[in-house]
């Protein structure tokens, strides 16, 4: 299980530390692409796998399922760390994130998330607000 939060920053290079907690979770590569709310994600290839096998289920003749497939896979990259724990995010993502420089790198269970340090600060805010409603709409699957 993944969780935690990190904060890095990238390199020059648009490389990104990828937290050595989660390296070993990942294997030897793993995918990142585009997310909900304006951030980053990256699953194992066991995940990954298990996704694209729920997309390709849905109808070719569902629009919103041709939508959120388009979105979802379209800008899809297969990473490998290097030996310093380092993946290389292509412009697209980085710019599909708004990261300029600094990341929150955080774990969500089955997946972790890469966001722009001030789109994660904002949310992160704004959801410690919405905290106890969300626990009380949660209640039947929290307890």
């Amino acid at each position: 299980m993944f969780m935690g939060e990190y904060r890095h920053s990238l390199d020059a290079k648009n490389r990104l530390i990828i937290p050595s907690r989660f390296r070993e979770e990942l294997g030897g590569t793993f995918v990142v692409t585009r997310y909900l709310e304006g951030c980053l994600t990256v699953y194992t290839n066991d995940q990954w796998n298990k996704l694209t096998s729920k997309l390709s289920s849905i109808p070719l003749t569902n629009k919103a399922g041709r939508q959120f497939s388009r979105f979802f896979l379209s800008k899809a990259v297969e990473c490998e760390p290097d030996s310093q724990g380092r993946i290389q995010l292509p412009a697209a993502l980085i710019q599909s994130a708004s990261i300029t420089k600094k990341c929150v790198v955080i774990g969500t269970g089955d997946h972790i998330e890469i966001w722009a340090e001030e789109r994660w600060n904002e949310y992160d805010k704004v959801s410690e607000a919405d905290f106890e409603d969300a626990a009380e709409t949660l209640t039947e699957f929290l307890l």
